[in-house]
């Protein structure tokens, strides 16, 4: 007989999760290439996991005000919408779905690179990223309004032109 009990079972290891993300970027005059950062995309495929998670009050921006707010909402909206599974492209498995997300374009609203990492919990992880490379960017552009800043955990935007 084992001198230990049952109820005391040795803590599992966690178990890691690949994820791929991007950061979702406006980018408001296409030309001069400047672009702020407004959500993150996160994809766990063992996970099964898809989600954006946009500042929900972009078109309140200082930095966007020559976008028109319906363009730019209708466009946020569409990609939460695909990202959720809804609409023609809705339809494909989530992989494809982000990979979509993801694509480059030459448009208004863009992906930053795909970066990967691993993690325990893909909403936590979706949730802190977008604290840092979002809400730190706000934050730090309301205090420090200077071309090229550091954002959030290191990560860097591009220089931003003032008009």
């Amino acid at each position: 007989m084992s001198a230990r009990s049952n109820s005391q079972a040795e803590p599992q290891p966690p178990v890691w999760i690949d994820y791929d993300y991007a950061v979702v970027r406006v980018v408001p005059s296409v030309a001069r290439g400047a672009f702020v950062n407004v959500g993150v995309v996160l994809h766990a495929r063992r996970a099964r996991f898809l989600e954006a998670r946009l500042h929900p009050d972009v078109a309140t921006w200082p930095d966007l005000a020559t976008l028109p707010d319906v363009l730019l909402q209708g466009a946020l909206d569409a990609y939460t919408a695909v990202c959720a599974g809804h609409g023609v492209i809705g339809c494909y498995p989530p992989s494809e779905r982000f990979h979509w997300l993801t694509a480059p374009r030459s448009a208004a609203l863009r992906t930053s690179p795909v970066h990967s990492g691993r993690t325990t919990d893909p909403a936590t992880t979706l949730a802190a990223l977008y604290k840092a490379v979002v809400l730190g960017g706000i934050e730090q552009t309301s205090t420090a309004r200077s071309a090229g800043s550091t954002l959030g955990a290191g990560l860097k935007t591009a220089a931003r032109s003032r008009a």
